[in-house]
């Protein structure tokens, strides 16, 4: 007995030093040259270190840290990033994990910012972290992405800045259990800017928190998507994207601000919709494949929308959808010198009308709500209890969405009507 627990003892020993980060190396390097060399030696639990200067776009396969022993990759001075800039990506990682990327611009590329993907569906790339980068100038009037995932699984973005693409901000195709949060998100002249973020071909558990989109995009924050079934991950499905919540961002401008496209069981809560150029969100169908359930099953709670008279219609409603399984209740509405109460695709519960909410720019251009009513106590971002994913490179595990099964009564709509 004692001698096996000795080996048990010894077990434990060598297995907690094979998987601590003991023997990671930091490389700190200064110019393309030393970039390369380094990019050959890492491993688990390695930093690589870059000092402020100018450098050629790095590609990546199969180059995988653990969650004791990550690998990151970042600007040695946060106040002075390193500038990435020629050619067609600034940034490809493939079937990589438990990587993390920080202070770092991508400057001027012609195809996508950066890209992360899964290898042709044979292995995802996952657990990965990009984190205070600065993605501008991607592309032009075409289909490039400032940041391009496919495949990806349990990721963050995080106070990230993305300026001036052609197709998306942040484009996902088949991503699974992932973050963004505290990004800026400005459209750029001269830069199509499609949209701001898109999820679709089976993205499924995606979290998009606390982010500032300005004039960001046609579709400024779209849920699903127009996808050939060869790219869906991890299969085809029923849908383009499912249980994604948008929660605690501001939107300025854009043609549409919001769109569910082959979308189900979406929860877009405590945001603030800021004067939208045409519709607030459009709830779209644009797949004719019999296999897609039609979009159906959002609920839309407790967000402040403050339009203009250029808003005809609130919601713009496409062919093959549900609209009226979509859920409206407690939002706030207001349009200066107008009538705020909005025509919906479904019956509103308690929504909040007649009250301005004071919004005001601070010297960032982010806005603010400045009212002291207490209806907005409620509704809003300064309302929004954000999500926390605990440490970094542990499972991304957002809350699921769950869409209330609601009927609302004729009385319910008389005493709607009469309010």
């Amino acid at each position: 007995m004692k001698h096996s627990k000795i080996v048990s003892l010894l077990t434990f020993l060598l297995l907690a030093f094979l998987s601590s980060p003991c023997c990671s190396h930091v490389f700190q390097v200064r110019d393309a040259t030393e970039l390369k060399d380094a990019l050959t030696k890492l491993a688990s639990g390695d930093q690589l270190l870059l000092s402020p200067g100018f450098y050629r776009g790095i590609s990546l396969k199969n180059l995988h840290g653990t969650s004791q022993a990550p690998i990151v990759i970042r600007g040695s001075d946060p106040n002075l990033p390193p500038v990435f800039e020629g050619g067609r990506e600034g940034l490809k990682l493939t079937s990589c994990s438990y990587l993390k990327c920080g202070n770092l611009i991508f400057r001027g590329f012609a195809s996508n910012g950066i890209n992360i993907d899964d290898g042709g569906k044979k292995a995802p790339s996952h657990h990965i972290i990009l984190e205070n980068i600065h993605v501008l100038d991607t592309g032009g009037n075409g289909n490039q992405d400032a940041v391009k995932l496919s495949g990806v699984a349990d990721f963050i973005l995080r106070s990230c800045r993305i300026e001036g693409w052609g197709g998306s901000g942040v484009d996902m195709v088949g991503c699974r259990n992932g973050l963004v949060e505290a990004c800026v998100f400005s459209g750029k002249q001269g830069f199509r800017g499609g949209n701001a973020i898109q999820i679709k071909g089976g993205s499924h558990n995606i979290l998009v928190q606390n982010n500032l989109f300005r004039m960001a995009g046609l579709r400024t924050v779209q849920i699903g998507g127009l996808t050939g079934k060869q790219y869906f991950r991890p299969f085809v499905g029923d849908y383009e994207a499912k249980h994604v919540t948008i929660a605690g961002n501001t939107f300025i401008g854009g043609e549409s601000q919001l769109a569910w496209v082959t979308a189900q069981d979406s929860h877009v809560h405590h945001n603030l919709f800021f004067r939208p150029e045409k519709w607030l969100g459009r709830i779209l169908q644009e797949t004719k494949e019999t296999q897609f359930k039609p979009c159906q099953r959002g609920v839309f709670e407790r967000n402040v929308v403050v339009t203009d008279q250029r808003v005809k219609v609130f919601f713009n409603v496409g062919r093959g959808t549900d609209p009226e399984s979509f859920v409206f209740r407690e939002n706030l509405w207001f349009r200066p010198d107008g009538d705020n109460r909005p025509n919906l695709p479904s019956f509103e519960k308690d929504g909040i009308y007649d009250v301005d909410p004071m919004i005001l720019a601070d010297n960032d251009g982010a806005l603010q709500i400045n009212s002291a009513d207490t209806h907005l106590k409620q509704v809003g971002p300064d309302a929004y209890q954000s999500w926390d994913v605990g440490a970094d490179f542990s499972d991304v595990s957002v809350p699921l969405v769950r869409v209330p099964d609601v009927t609302y009564s004729t009385l319910d709509w008389i005493e709607a009507l009469i309010k």
